[in-house]
């Protein structure tokens, strides 16, 4: 567990990269009310999320049958919980929120950017 990062993440930095050479420039892991958006964008009030399919519950009701019940059953129900708190309190905010999943990025990463640039503008 460790070893697992929260930031700068392998997704993350496809992410990034691909969108300096896009010339878009951002803030990362922005502090926002207690909630960490891996890119934002203050003035316009935009919030991307790049979000591990493992930990934020992709097809979570297909993989739980396989989760051992006790810890990780909790700590993804969890952090699903969690992300749509966030997502609401953002939006009550007047944030418009994005959310791209890791495979997303790591099937085709030039699609999930070209969503993003999308989402912008």
């Amino acid at each position: 567990m460790s070893k697992i990062r929260s930031t700068n993440t392998g997704i993350e930095k496809i992410a990034f990269k691909e969108l300096r050479k896009h010339k878009i420039y951002f803030r990362k892991h922005y502090g926002f009310q207690g909630i960490n958006i891996d890119i934002a964008f203050t003035k316009k009030r935009k919030a991307i999320f790049l979000d591990g399919d493992f930990w934020h519950g992709y097809q979570f009701s297909k993989l739980k049958k396989r989760l051992p019940k006790k810890y990780w059953l909790k700590k993804i129900e969890d952090n699903i919980k969690r992300d749509k708190k966030n997502r609401a309190k953002l939006k009550r905010e007047g944030w418009k929120v994005l959310r791209i999943w890791e495979h997303e990025i790591k099937k085709n990463s030039k699609k999930a950017i070209a969503k993003i640039i999308k989402f912008l503008n």
